[in-house]
């Protein structure tokens, strides 16, 4: 059986990821990181995701770097999270600057150690907040990187980057995470990191439209659903 790394946040898009890669056949082999992100909250629920997938390893990096340089509402508490809506027209401060090119290069180190021949992350390039680290052309760059930058790519078997999720709509990847019993009661989205997600943040607001559109409910708890 070929291995997969899925990298696993503990929010819907990553597992989502993981049901997916288990369903088409991969051992999975998540890995999860600690970067100092206000929502604490998402690690738990990353092992509880774990868990129930009866995995063999599940390694938590953690990463203090993004912490320390700040720069995004997520790793810095002296900026604000916004609760304005969905941001159409600029990348918001929500954005981690190099987040998943970090991820990446480090999930394709663990990807050579464990003979893995996938990495599965859930960007999205439809449903998203902008983020220039889930468009198509990023995903495409790094996959050639580690094509001559690695040593499974020097041998002529590069790491295949799996982005299953990259051009579905939330409703799609609810839709899909449905169909083959994604357990969404384990996870969180929220930017806010509490144990009832704010209904209000970026995140939240993409999460709970896709669940409508879906024609599901989403079975996590929320504080406020009156601006959703």
């Amino acid at each position: 059986m070929e291995k997969a790394v899925v990298i696993l946040s503990g929010g819907l898009d990553s597992t989502t990821c993981m049901g997916l890669a288990q369903a088409a056949g991969y051992e999975v082999y998540p890995l999860t990181f600690d970067y100092g992100q206000r929502h604490d909250i998402e690690l738990a629920c990353a092992r509880k995701v774990a868990a129930h997938y009866k995995v063999k390893s599940h390694p938590v990096v953690k990463l203090d770097f993004l912490r320390q340089i700040g720069g995004s509402a997520l790793t810095d508490e002296n900026i604000d999270v916004p609760h304005s809506g969905v941001a159409t027209d600029e990348i918001p401060i929500t954005y981690v600057p190099g987040r998943n090119l970090l991820f990446l290069s480090m999930a394709a180190s663990y990807a050579e150690v464990i003979g893995a021949t996938a990495i599965y992350i859930g960007v999205n390039a439809l449903d998203y907040s902008g983020y220039p680290d889930c468009r198509p052309e990023f995903i495409e760059q790094v996959q050639k990187t580690l094509a001559v930058g690695t040593k499974a790519g020097v041998e002529g078997e590069p790491i295949r980057i799996e982005t299953p999720l990259l051009h579905w709509t939330k409703a799609e990847i609810i839709q899909q995470g449905m169909a083959i019993d994604v357990p969404y009661e384990l996870t969180t989205s929220c930017y806010e990191g509490k144990a009832e997600a704010c209904g209000e943040c970026d995140s939240c607001r993409l999460r709970l439209k896709g669940f409508a559109e879906a024609g599901y409910q989403d079975p996590i708890p929320y504080r406020n659903l009156s601006s959703s």
